[in-house]
């Protein structure tokens, strides 16, 4: 059967087309967790445990930029980071396989799933706001993956290290259990992956008016705050590590000002030529 214009569509034929867009998004996630799940010994040994040696990229990185600096004794440059991750439930290392294998199959279909809520909306849109968000889901793909990027390489080695080496008394050994390891890899990976669909969001809140670029410039100051108490939530509470997060999401707020800014202009140039 033909499917229906939106115009013609009532609300239960709308939550029946969002239905089977769920699912497909659903099963798309399902199928990506499958293959990742397949290569897990990958997944753990070099991608999950991978912040947790000292021969990380990231690591390495901060430890030369230590030494120029003249900071010869620091965490960076150490052998190895002090602590052991254990199994203590009997269902651990399953759960911890079954649940990575889902988190890892989100982040790889995420452009699938993104692309079947566009699917979902893009009906509803003019031809002409179709044709001018083409590049949607490639730009939002990309700022995903950039952010999550940004976490697993940024945020997730900062605070494992700071974690790992912070001692309220000399008596206590670190022992992570392996859920709380994956759990951080996994949050600043993901937070970060959606912090970085700033500008994304502030395109559409710009679209239909609730946003402009006077407001976002106006209240700049209270968004560096904001950004600041952000970047402390997520990483170790040290100045160096909340400025190199603060840093790129200042310039991601400043992006979505000059998109903002963008956006207007072009309607206002629309109003001028009906």
């Amino acid at each position: 059967m033909a499917k229906k214009n939106v115009d013609e569509m009532s609300f239960l034929d709308h939550l029946e087309d969002l239905r089977w867009h769920l699912i497909r998004a659903t099963l798309g996630i399902v199928i990506a967790a499958s293959i990742a799940g397949f290569f897990y010994k990958f997944i753990f040994n070099v991608i999950i445990f991978g912040p947790t040696e000292m021969s990380f990229p990231t690591y390495k990185w901060l430890c030369k930029m230590s030494e120029l600096i003249g900071m010869n004794d620091t965490t960076f440059c150490a052998d190895e980071l002090p602590f052991i991750i254990q199994n203590r439930t009997v269902a651990g290392q399953f759960s911890a396989h079954i649940w990575t294998s889902i988190y890892a199959g989100f982040i790889i279909a995420f452009p699938y799933v993104l692309y079947q809520l566009w699917s979902f909306i893009s009906p509803g849109l003019r031809s002409n706001e179709r044709k001018n968000s083409r590049g949607f889901l490639i730009v939002a793909s990309f700022l995903f993956f950039l952010g999550v990027l940004f976490g697993y390489y940024i945020v997730t080695p900062l605070s494992l290290n700071f974690l790992a080496n912070y001692q309220v008394a000399d008596k206590i050994s670190n022992e992570f259990d392996i859920s709380s390891v994956i759990a951080l890899v996994r949050s600043s990976s993901l937070a970060s992956g959606f912090v970085f669909e700033l500008p994304i969001i502030i395109y559409f809140l710009t679209k239909v008016g609730l946003v402009t670029p006077q407001f976002l410039r106006k209240y700049r100051k209270y968004a560096l705050v904001i950004v600041l108490i952000l970047s402390a939530i997520i990483t170790p509470p040290d100045i160096a590590s909340q400025v190199i997060v603060a840093i790129p999401i200042l310039i991601l707020y400043q992006v979505s000002i000059y998109i903002s800014a963008i956006v207007v202009r072009n309607q206002k140039r629309k109003r001028k030529n009906v």
